[in-house]
């Protein structure tokens, strides 16, 4: 039994605030006491010895949650109604019970029936992230039984945060006859569950996977408003995760919905092709997909869109249309979307063999798999990559291609693989050794890899664009980075006020809309373990920052005494900025990006989801120039590197 925490067992007693009924003005003082208290006994359970195992920190997440909800409730004081200062109130008493409880060694919420917050600690910059979990009675983790995982994506609340997403969700009943454990995702808030959204929802499921035991062929996305987005989203893009989606009332392309008639910049519409799921309509094929729009909701034009894109690429999704509804379901289209996703559960999700065939297209090696197909390597970002692979009875695979330069089969696909008419060796290729085949596409056709060429797909020496490794700038925030400054003293002060603006920009907006601070380090803190476990986001120039200084003759720009070159013209420092991504010169596994957060603003943020997509590509020189506290900055130049990571017109 672990021993009692003092400084918890007397939570009840602590001050008046922690009176229930308290929703009156906010009394910052008062909450910043309890949060005080609550994050002592985290501090005093992380020293435990007993909680140092991956078990025990994920029940120490568990009740840091809360601390993390309350801190970012007073640190963008957002408290918009009277409610939020009871439900900030009730998130600290919650946090503090759980402390003592953990203190005791009887965590009581574990495997509790009904709805319960859960919190863990996310890869992409150590914070600690919520998600609601509705656990039916008799879940054992211990036991041999695998559960479905219902998994469900919120729709866009404006006033919604932690505090308010733990208020909604926590000790709340089971839904009447649930049979599954369902992830309610917070998905960091109001983003349509892109960028550091979009890795919240698969962190969270991973979190669940590794407390239950979950059935990973029985695995449910759904969602409604953003969430039915976010849904066709994940589940267009990551087809072979799910055995079923539904989509209610979500957008899926950009100038439809925003009724935007002028095309934007090139390097800007490219990068659309990450997003816009109306392009990935044919992924429907691998997973049973339901859509549903109000008949007087306007976003019922996103569902019949893909469905009749869907259709006309010979794939079938289920359209239901709520009868004089608005923007909401009514409940018997409910009980039909609901009740699909209990069939298609029951069923399960076919895997490997079982999937006899695939039709995946992608438009970046973002998303690049399905199932047992990958695409490697694309001849074109950002236009339509296409395989078609289907397993005959003769014990073969049949596969046709479209913009793809490197393709992987599962060695057990078949014996022999024809690709565009070609027929190639599989399951004993590359000496048997590795679990997937490559196959290059060459001037003389295509060509099967050996075990040493193979392995140098991954190795990447000829830094090519890959998987999470493509771009644009935006990518590098959906994985582990770190910010580096620089320690010297600048001589071009209107260049370094620049960037202290662009840097102060990101750490307010990041801290504000993907709800975690960056990680800062100085250069000389980037040591080698960072450095292999980060993508580094360089601030700075070559005379402030030595780590820039080190990779700068790496990269496919010039930059010295106040002058930089990008594609054979030549800028001032004085008033120009070089934003880009490029793999890592000192770890080309990952990226190095150089002057740059996220590419959209709080305006961006505020507005519709739809509009948090790339704006400067992977390479942009910003033209800036200050206006009071405040820079004005135009784009004077902007592109995305090409698969070759190599700039379409020569570089110097």
């Amino acid at each position: 039994m672990l021993r009692c925490l003092s400084a918890v067992c007397f939570v009840m007693v602590l001050a008046p605030w922690l009176k229930a009924d308290d929703a009156g003005p906010v009394d910052r003082d008062a909450i910043q006491k309890g949060l005080t208290d609550l994050q002592a006994q985290i501090t005093t359970l992380n020293d435990r010895p007993e909680l140092q195992s991956r078990d025990g920190r994920r029940l120490v997440a568990d009740v840091a949650v809360y601390a993390k909800a309350v801190e970012w409730a007073l640190r963008h004081h957002e408290f918009p109604k009277p409610e939020y200062v009871k439900q900030t109130l009730a998130a600290i008493r919650s946090g503090l019970r759980r402390a003592e409880q953990l203190s005791k060694g009887t965590p009581a919420w574990v495997v509790a029936e009904g709805v319960t917050i859960r919190g863990y600690v996310s890869a992409v910059d150590q914070s600690i992230q919520p998600y609601a979990l509705s656990l039916p009675a008799g879940v054992d983790p211990s036991a041999s039984q695998r559960w479905p995982l219902y998994v469900h994506l919120h729709g866009r609340a404006n006033d919604m945060n932690e505090v308010n997403f733990i208020a909604k969700h926590d000790d709340k009943p089971l839904a009447k006859n649930q049979t599954w454990i369902q992830l309610d995702v917070f998905g960091r808030g109001n983003n349509a569950y892109r960028w550091a959204g979009e890795t919240d929802v698969l962190e969270a499921i991973a979190d669940v996977s590794r407390r239950f035991r979950i059935d990973p062929q029985r695995v449910v996305l759904h969602g409604f408003s953003m969430g039915g987005a976010g849904a066709w989203h994940l589940g267009m893009h990551y087809p072979a995760n799910w055995c079923s989606v539904g989509a209610g009332a979500g957008f899926v392309d950009f100038y439809k919905y925003q009724k935007q008639k002028e095309k934007l910049p090139p390097w800007q519409d490219a990068t659309l092709g990450i997003y816009d799921t109306i392009n990935y309509a044919e992924n429907a094929f691998n997973v049973p997909t339901v859509t549903y729009g109000g008949e007087n909701d306007p976003q019922l034009e996103a569902g019949r869109s893909m469905t009749e894109t869907a259709v006309a690429r010979g794939v079938d999704v289920k359209l239901l249309i709520g009868p004089g509804m608005g923007h909401k379901f009514d409940p018997e289209s409910l009980k039909t979307f609901m009740e699909f996703h209990r069939e298609n559960s029951e069923k399960g999700r076919p895997i490997g063999q079982a999937r006899r065939r695939i039709r995946f297209t992608t438009q970046t090696l973002k998303y690049n798999r399905c199932d047992w197909v990958t695409i490697e390597e694309m001849d074109h970002l950002y236009q339509a990559a296409s395989v078609d692979a289907q397993i005959g009875d003769d014990g073969n695979v049949v596969v046709k291609t479209q913009n793809v330069a490197i393709l992987s089969l599962m060695r057990e696909a078949g014996v022999y693989a024809t690709i565009d008419g070609k027929t190639l060796p599989c399951y004993d290729a590359a000496e048997g050794l590795l679990p997937n085949v490559f196959y290059e596409k060459t001037l003389q056709g295509w060509h099967v890899l050996n075990y040493d060429e193979s392995k140098a797909v991954g190795d990447n020496p000829h830094l090519h664009k890959r998987h999470n490794l493509q771009g644009p700038i935006d990518d590098a925030f959906m994985s582990s980075f770190v910010c580096v400054t620089g320690t010297a003293t600048p001589q071009n002060t209107a260049h370094s006020d620049w960037v202290s603006f662009t840097l102060t920009r990101f750490q307010r907006e990041f801290d504000q809309w993907m709800r975690a601070q960056p990680r800062m380090l100085t250069e000389t803190q980037v040591d080698d373990d960072v450095i292999a476990g980060n993508h580094l986001i360089l601030f700075g120039n070559p005379e402030s920052n030595s780590v820039l200084k080190k990779v700068l003759p790496s990269l496919p720009v010039t930059w010295s005494d106040g002058q930089l070159t990008v594609a054979g013209t030549t800028y001032s420092t004085e008033d120009h900025g070089l934003s880009m991504i490029f793999p890592n010169p000192l770890n080309p596994s990952k990226y190095v990006v150089i002057n740059s957060g996220h590419t959209f603003h709080d305006r961006d943020f505020r507005a519709s989801n739809a509009w948090l997509f790339p704006r400067l590509g992977d390479i942009a020189v910003v033209k800036f120039s200050r206006t009071g506290h405040e820079f004005t900055e135009e784009i004077v130049y902007a592109e995305n590197f090409n698969s070759g990571w190599r700039l379409p017109t020569a570089s110097p």
